[in-house]
């Protein structure tokens, strides 16, 4: 028997550690390849780590609510075999064996080691990508890139890779070799902490009899800490500007009936709005800033937060990354597809990570403003209002006229520490003109 060390996967360059919330499995339990034993917790993002082997838990270091760093040993699986897979293949074995792979993979695997050895680059679980060490292993004796590897579709639990896809690959891989070698390197980034926030003595709050005692959920706790650490960090200062948003009114109107049937996905106004405020921040970068310290953070990387509403009545905040390189088409699906996952608590560590700034849509609950505080350690964020049908006075060469337009209010809160009121009304103004400006008779 032989003994595999169940780690804490790497989730993503910027999660380096996370909580554990509960075991699905207990000491004794038989666990099958692919099954979740325990479910952990990164900052918002709640998620299972599978076993990654067939075997029986006979050992488990942690407990719920420890905090678990990335890499660290988390349990024991007793596995059959005569190997710990754990360890790298072409050691001074003169037999692998690996349990549940074909007899014939295992000799083709034992065959090939050496030339694994000298032309294949390290294998990374890196990005939203996690390999098992059976996997790796197997890519490496033969000889698959990081790039090849990258590039299996997985039929495994989020898209992992099985051990079945990558055998499956292996046979229709045909005898033509890579010439190049695909090489990763994973940057590490080193995690910023968040400022202390000095506790407060809190008055006793009375209750009677018939108050009903509602716990927070830990998302709540999470989000009320980081509410009070924002609004104790930045100097909050709004801007208010309403756009008349007709012509995207009645050019998305003309264009998402064929855009469904012909991408699939439904034109929302999010991703409209999504590509004009990437647009001003190209205009105005100084609004695409963080601090740190007593210096400002230029951010290379437009990243816009979508604040999007869950189930049980708090938010998440997806990332779209390098917002400002995507077309109409990618914005749309990017949107479409982190709002789902969003719902349905599928998204991944990264995919909450690295926001540079953020929207929130207010108007998607009736309100014609707000007044957001902002999503450290970002210095903006953008609400969206709702859209109105209001009679408004319409200014023409002829002369002017009351007429029936769409309009909404676009409320800007800003860190005024290092965002003046220049800076913060100008860039809230840029994203009113690009509304204004919408060509109606834009392709898509």
């Amino acid at each position: 028997m032989a003994k595999f060390e169940l780690k804490l996967p790497k989730m993503g360059e910027s999660v380096a550690e996370a909580t554990i919330t509960s075991w699905l499995k207990d000491v004794g339990d038989t666990i099958e390849m692919d099954e979740p034993v325990l479910e952990i917790a990164t900052d918002k993002v709640d998620s299972e780590v599978p076993s990654e082997v067939d075997g029986v838990l006979v050992e488990r270091f942690f407990n719920v609510d420890d905090v678990v760093q990335v890499g660290q040993v988390l349990a024991i699986i007793e596995i059959e075999g005569h190997i710990d897979i754990n360890d790298d293949l072409g050691q001074e074995d003169d037999k692998v064996e690996i349990p549940g792979v074909e007899e014939k993979a295992v000799e083709k695997v034992v065959q090939t080691i050496e030339i694994a050895k000298e032309t294949v680059a390290p294998l990374v679980s890196g990005g939203d990508r996690f390999y098992s060490p059976l996997v790796k292993n197997i890519a490496k004796a033969e000889g698959i890139t990081q790039q090849e590897l990258d590039g299996i579709q997985g039929t495994g639990k989020e898209g992992r890779v099985t051990k079945n896809d990558i055998l499956s690959y292996i046979q229709n891989r045909g005898t033509k070799q890579q010439q190049s070698v695909g090489t990763k390197v994973e940057a590490s980034v080193e995690q910023a902490k968040p400022a202390k926030i000095t506790k407060q003595i809190s008055t006793p709050v009375i209750s009677s009899g018939e108050d009903e005692i509602i716990e927070m959920t830990r998302m709540g706790k999470l989000i009320a800490n980081h509410m009070v650490e924002s609004v104790q960090t930045s100097a909050h200062v709004q801007s208010f500007i309403e756009a008349d948003v007709t012509n995207i009114w009645n050019w998305r109107k003309k264009v998402k009936d064929g855009f469904m049937k012909r991408e699939g996905e439904n034109l929302t106004f999010t991703p409209i709005f999504m590509e004009v405020i990437a647009k001003a921040l190209r205009d105005y970068p100084m609004m695409n800033i963080s601090i740190q310290g007593d210096s400002i953070v230029k951010k290379k990387n437009i990243n816009l937060g979508m604040a999007a509403a869950l189930p049980d009545g708090n938010l998440i905040v997806p990332v779209i990354k390098n917002a400002d390189q995507l077309n109409l088409v990618g914005m749309t699906k990017q949107v479409n597809d982190l709002a789902n996952r969003a719902r349905l608590n599928q998204l991944k560590p990264d995919e909450i990570q690295g926001g540079t700034y953020t929207v929130t849509n207010v108007g998607s609950f009736g309100s014609i403003m707000g007044t957001p505080i902002i999503n450290q350690p970002q210095v903006g964020i953008l609400a969206l209002g709702a859209i109105r049908k209001v009679p408004a006075v319409i200014e023409t060469p002829e002369g002017d006229f009351i007429g029936i337009r769409y309009k909404m209010f676009l409320s800007h809160s800003y860190d005024h520490r290092v965002v003046n009121g220049a800076l913060g009304g100008m860039f809230v103004k840029a994203v009113k003109d690009y509304l204004e400006a919408w060509d109606v008779n834009r392709e898509v």
